[in-house]
């Protein structure tokens, strides 16, 4: 599902937002939003983690492609042998998905920044 700014939207299960309070070893509870409150989306952010691999894979090929043909045979050979033992990491990477987060301001006043898309169903 893709969600948009200014969609309605519904959490899809209960949320816990903290882990029980203890006071003098006594819980005294915890604080969650529950499943079915409404709220607007304010934000939507695509992410994509990178790993070292998969940054160092970037960049060294970026390097190769642009300067390989310029380098000196044993330099270009010990890059792409590098770039070489990198690919798997980039190729993972490219076949995950972005993760989407969103931002969303519920009716009663609270705010949920950073949730993952699929905690919301479009209300």
């Amino acid at each position: 599902m893709t969600l948009r700014t200014g969609q309605r939207v519904v959490l899809a299960a209960d949320t816990p937002l903290t882990d029980s309070a203890e006071v003098s070893g006594v819980v005294i509870g915890f604080l969650s939003l529950a499943a079915g409150t409404g709220g607007t989306v304010e934000q939507v952010v695509g992410h994509q983690d990178e790993s070292d691999d998969v940054r160092e894979y970037e960049r060294l090929k970026s390097l190769l492609d642009a300067f390989g043909c310029e380098m000196p045979t044993e330099s270009r050979r010990q890059l792409e042998e590098k770039v070489g033992s990198l690919e798997p990491a980039w190729t993972a990477f490219q076949e995950r998905a972005p993760r989407v987060s969103v931002r969303v301001r519920f009716d009663n006043g609270f705010i949920l920044d950073g949730a993952h898309e699929d905690v919301f169903v479009p209300a």
